[in-house]
């Protein structure tokens, strides 16, 4: 089997669950040599009469002196104004996947998905469509639980600024501060369509993704929250407690997991079945440009139910999807989200990086879940009055009580 660099999935997490199926590039580095397509060439007039440009270079140095000598307002630092031109480029590509990172951004991606972070303890999804940003988890004893901040609450404006389609991970850099500090966060609640605005205290949050504990009946249960560097191990290691406390039956937790890493979702696949494809990928031309297949010759050989909802997504989709179709698990819950595409992270040599669709990916048995989603084999919803809140009373919980169910009657 091919070894990657890394991927990542999914959509983006303030514990930033950075979206998409990406790859990770980090060799070899991307560069700029100032080429680029052409322009035709063209006249443009001015106070001076008109000045001619015949290429990219000339026409945004042209550009840029008639902002300097004509444009009314102040202007943003050179800097920045140069980061916009490369947002630019890439948002033409009219693919909401697709993105640029300033340094600091792609610095922020890099720290959330390896370890601890300062934050206010919230993970973001962001549609791709409509650029809203919606409140996935609310981590225990973060600042935004002791806030009232609830899951699918949607950010509206941070410190006064009001978000007009903002990437989230530029989003996240306003929320992100020193530990003690607070920020003021507006959101929109859905389940009560009214504003609220909370003053949060940011805090070091622990980006732990795994947490797991043993039910009733020698039932087992691991939520995963994020596909992150740490998350295979992690897993591992809950499955290997649980067995040793002589688990009869598993319960895998997807719900609200926008996903994380392919390599992580391909390993904790591994972990249960002993052969065969876990997923592949195909780019435009539909040529198969990775496979991943299971070589460690571990299994699980026990009854497993995977919850999932609409907010699962990407390496949640893989996993879920793999296995399902190897027929090792049973889904329970809702339709998951449907993102079926692959997203390679490109550093540059600054220390930016580009993020750019290249491939679709598709589960052992050939299915595309792009904007399809993967079926659950029992459909089971929420009740209402717990559909917009951050914790469900486990009674309460009836997708996980109907995987209790059928696990105690297998």
């Amino acid at each position: 089997m091919k070894k990657l660099t890394k991927i990542s999935i999914g959509m983006i997490v303030l514990t930033l669950s950075l979206g998409g199926c990406s790859l990770l590039s980090t060799s070899p580095r991307g560069s700029s040599n100032g080429e680029g397509d052409k322009f035709g060439t063209g006249r443009m007039s001015g106070s001076n009469g008109g000045s001619s440009y015949s290429d990219v270079d000339n026409k945004i140095d042209y550009i840029n002196q008639l902002i300097d000598d004509h444009f009314y307002f102040e202007t943003g630092d050179e800097k920045e104004r140069e980061e916009y031109l490369y947002k630019g480029l890439v948002e033409s590509l009219d693919d909401p996947y697709s993105t640029y990172y300033t340094a600091e951004e792609y610095d922020e991606m890099m720290t959330t998905s390896t370890g601890s972070y300062e934050g206010i303890g919230v993970s973001i999804q962001q549609d791709p469509e409509t650029k809203v940003l919606t409140i996935m988890r609310v981590f225990q004893g973060s600042g935004a639980e002791e806030a009232g901040v609830l899951t699918n609450d949607r950010i509206i404006a941070v410190d006064g600024r009001e978000l007009n389609g903002e990437d989230v991970s530029e989003v996240v850099t306003w929320i992100r501060g020193t530990p003690g500090t607070t920020v003021n966060v507006r959101f929109y609640r859905p389940s009560t369509k009214e504003e609220l605005e909370f003053t949060i205290e940011r805090r070091k949050i622990d980006n732990s993704t795994v947490s797991y504990s043993m039910k009733d009946n020698k039932i087992g249960y691991i939520e995963v929250t994020e596909f992150y560097e740490a998350t295979a191990e992690q897993f591992s290691m809950a499955v290997d407690d649980l067995q040793a406390q002589g688990m009869q039956g598993l319960i895998i937790d997807l719900r609200n997991n926008p996903g994380g890493y392919v390599r992580t979702a391909v390993d904790m696949c591994d972990r249960i079945i002993t052969d065969g494809i876990i997923v592949y990928t195909k780019d435009k031309n539909d040529n198969i440009i990775e496979q991943y297949e299971a070589v460690d010759n571990q299994s699980l050989d026990l009854p497993i139910i995977i919850l999932v909802n609409r907010n699962s997504a990407s390496a949640s989709e893989i996993f879920a999807g793999c296995l399902k179709d190897y027929g090792k698990a049973r889904l329970v819950g809702t339709t998951t989200f449907g993102k079926g595409i692959v997203q390679q992270v490109i550093p540059l040599e600054d220390g930016s990086a580009v993020k750019l669709t290249i491939a679709k990916y598709f589960t052992p048995n050939g299915n595309d879940i792009h904007k399809i989603g993967i079926e659950p084999d029992v459909v089971v919803e929420l009740p209402e009055e717990y559909q917009y809140t951050s914790v469900v009373p486990e009674d309460q919980d009836t997708q996980l009580q109907k995987a209790l169910e059928l696990l105690t009657e297998q």
